[in-house]
């Protein structure tokens, strides 16, 4: 892309020093990545300004700089451009130097608390087992087609954005299925992408460390909808309190999803999975839950937005697992029942405990290992306390990512919501606790380590330690049948 060129996408209100003949290689907002011919474009972002690396980022030979704020530099080659806001004009940028990927791909964004990962998962699944060329981008996992990548955030930066997706193209994807998470509709990262479908999920208290109120965070997941084109569907969870919310001047296509108690639609749930009927069809699948009942509708509804056919969508939802971390069960003959999930809000943690608390038999006992993140909300601390208590037999209260904070603190404003802590442990390693309450469960009984899912690290004072729930889980199970633990 040429200077001339870049001048007439930023439309900026003053430019330094042009040399219209210029070509530029690449955009970066991380002054460590810039090469030689790179624009660098400075964002003031929650903790760091990118305006304070202006200098490190003429030295390694950024030939232009798009800032907010008035900028002069003795280097006579570099250019300057002053715009009113650098996060909005990021993503349109991001795009325009990796050709525009965006515009070439049917996107489904699935945004929403709970159920982005396990309705985007199954969507990738039931999509690619009908032949379909589909990418994934999600909390869990990143795929170009069946090719697996690293996945750090929900919802990645507009620069990293534009070259996975631009990756995707030259792979031959023609859909991609991704998570919007609230961060990224207020951070503009998703802004200018034409969605073929976006879905809503249900909303509950998370990310308030952020938002700072409920009804903020809500208005973050409204961007999603407000953006939509006409032509566009809108899939929401018309059971939760914000699905009308989010419908409020959207203008796209409205496809509604109910399973009031009123209504039959949920036809069984147990242990083995779930059926559903959907909009007159028959869904059968091995997920568990009423929450996942929400999961395998709106997948279906999506698929059927997107012009798949009813026969097809239901056949590979039937084999469809979704993702992992995500209710997976860690199984041993002459053992208990291990489910490892990645509940970590009191919203989640009730819905999980409640299905486990349905589908169980009566003699079984329902045991839970949670905790709570650091460096987070602190309100819902107490909240999972009194999600645990309502449901679990037995409760386990342990670390989950302490990072920057004392776990113990964090152990303590969890016990905080409880009303009596006769059945209540905590024991601060985490690896301790699941062992414990393996050993003290009989074989019958099940066991819900919540919290981190899929995760294989744990996060203390800014270094990941290797921790996967799940082996831990196994590790356990097998002392157990061993008679060793």
């Amino acid at each position: 892309m040429y200077i001339k060129e870049l001048i007439e996408l930023v439309n900026p209100l003053h430019v330094s020093r042009t040399k219209p003949e210029e070509n530029l290689h690449s955009i970066v907002q991380n002054s460590r990545q810039v090469t030689k011919n790179s624009v660098f474009i400075a964002i003031k972002g929650h903790e760091v300004d990118g305006h304070m690396f202006l200098e490190d980022a003429i030295s390694r030979g950024a030939k232009v700089l798009i800032t907010e704020e008035s900028y002069y530099t003795d280097a006579k080659d570099v250019c300057v451009m002053e715009v009113e806001n650098t996060r909005i004009l990021l993503g349109k940028l991001a795009h325009a130097f990796a050709g525009n990927p965006a515009k070439k791909l049917k996107i489904i964004g699935i945004t929403g608390t709970n159920g982005k990962t396990t309705t985007a998962t199954l969507v990738h699944q039931v999509l690619s087992s009908l032949g379909e060329k589909v990418s994934l981008l999600g909390t869990v996992s990143k795929k170009i087609l069946e090719e697996e990548l690293d996945s750090a955030l929900t919802t990645s930066d507009p620069i990293e954005l534009a070259n996975d997706m631009k990756k995707m193209i030259e792979a031959g994807s023609e859909y991609l299925v991704m998570e919007v998470s609230s961060h990224a509709l207020v951070q503009s990262r998703v802004s200018g992408f034409d969605f073929k479908v976006a879905v809503f999920t249900n909303l509950s208290h998370d990310h308030l460390d952020y938002h700072v109120t409920i009804e903020e965070y809500a208005k973050a997941k409204k961007i999603l909808f407000d953006e939509l084109p006409s032509s566009s569907t809108a899939i929401i969870n018309a059971d939760d309190q914000y699905g009308a919310f989010m419908l409020a001047n959207c203008t796209a296509k409205k496809s509604l999803l109910s399973f009031g108690t009123d209504q039959n639609y949920i036809q069984s749930n147990t242990s083995s999975g779930l059926t559903l009927m959907v909009n007159g069809a028959l869904i059968t699948s091995p997920l568990i839950g009423e929450f996942n009942a929400y999961n395998v509708a709106q997948t279906f509804l999506i698929c059927k937005a997107l012009g798949l056919k009813t026969d097809s969508i239901a056949k590979a939802l039937k084999n469809a697992a979704g993702a992992a971390g995500r209710m997976e069960k860690i199984e041993l003959d002459a053992a208990p029942l291990a489910i490892v999930d990645y509940a970590h809000t009191p919203d989640a943690l009730k819905n999980v405990l409640s299905t486990l608390h349905k589908v169980k038999e009566p003699s079984q006992k329902l045991i839970v290992v949670f905790g709570a993140g650091g460096d987070r909300d602190t309100s819902k601390r107490p909240e999972m306390a009194k999600a645990a208590e309502e449901y679990a037999d037995k409760i386990f209260v342990t670390s989950d990512n302490p990072r920057f904070e004392n776990p113990e603190k964090i152990i303590e404003d969890i016990l905080k919501g409880f009303d009596t802590k006769n059945n209540v442990t905590s024991i601060t390693n985490r690896k301790e606790a699941i062992r414990k309450a393996i050993g003290v469960a009989n074989k019958n009984d099940i066991v819900l380590i919540a919290g981190k899912g899929h995760e294989d690290y744990q996060d203390v004072e800014g270094t990941k330690h290797p921790f996967d729930d799940r082996l831990i889980a196994r590790d356990a199970l097998e002392l157990y049948v061993k008679g060793g633990i």
